[in-house]
């Protein structure tokens, strides 16, 4: 039997509010700012808002317990990088999970800046505004950093992060792999 095997990390809906927001947030930069990119920045807010609570109370690898960012998890994987061997994480490698909670601030505050636009109470004001375009501006520069570090990651670490995230599953190395954690969990397991 190989030791080279298949394991699913991420389930159905962590799949799908990615890439449902990814769409939401190309569609919303580079097309009209009209009624329908305000009720799917809307959407996007609302995603990022269950997704949160699915970082609670989701399987396995989607709570945040599993790729939480703290200080300690932070700085062994630069260490990890700055070695030239990145140490392999079945969920978000640290630098990917503060990627991945500042595109969710920025989705979520662009939400509310955008509501904020709309009020009666700001109507003339020229910040409302300034702040979106500053915040929408902040998006696509971590959105490309996103897409090229999922890129250089990829082929760094031989390992093919979109298929993953297309698909759910990650190959897992049980010889190698320290991180490497196949205890039996129906919930992981079934997708949920």
């Amino acid at each position: 039997m190989s030791d080279t095997a298949r394991i699913r990390i991420w389930d159905w809906w962590v799949r799908v509010t990615h890439w449902v927001i990814a769409g939401i947030v190309i569609w919303n930069l580079f097309g009209p700012t009209d009624p329908l990119h305000r009720k799917l920045g809307y959407a996007a807010a609302a995603l990022v808002g269950v997704r949160i609570v699915w970082g609670m109370i989701g399987t396995r690898y989607a709570r945040f317990s599993a790729w939480w960012p703290t200080r300690s998890r932070l700085l062994a994987y630069l260490r990890s990088l700055a070695s030239g061997k990145p140490s392999r994480h079945l969920s978000h490698n640290p630098l990917g999970a503060l990627m991945a909670l500042m595109l969710w601030v920025l989705v979520i505050a662009l939400a509310l800046t955008g509501w904020l636009m709309r009020l009666d109470a700001f109507w003339g004001e020229d910040w409302p505004q300034e702040i979106h375009t500053l915040l929408a501006v902040a998006l696509e520069v971590c959105v490309c950093v996103h897409i090229a570090a999922t890129i250089v990651m990829s082929v760094w670490t031989r390992e093919n992060l979109i298929a993953a995230m297309l698909t759910g599953y990650k190959r897992t190395d049980k010889s190698t792999d320290k991180c490497t954690d196949t205890r039996s969990d129906a919930r992981h397991d079934e997708g949920r």
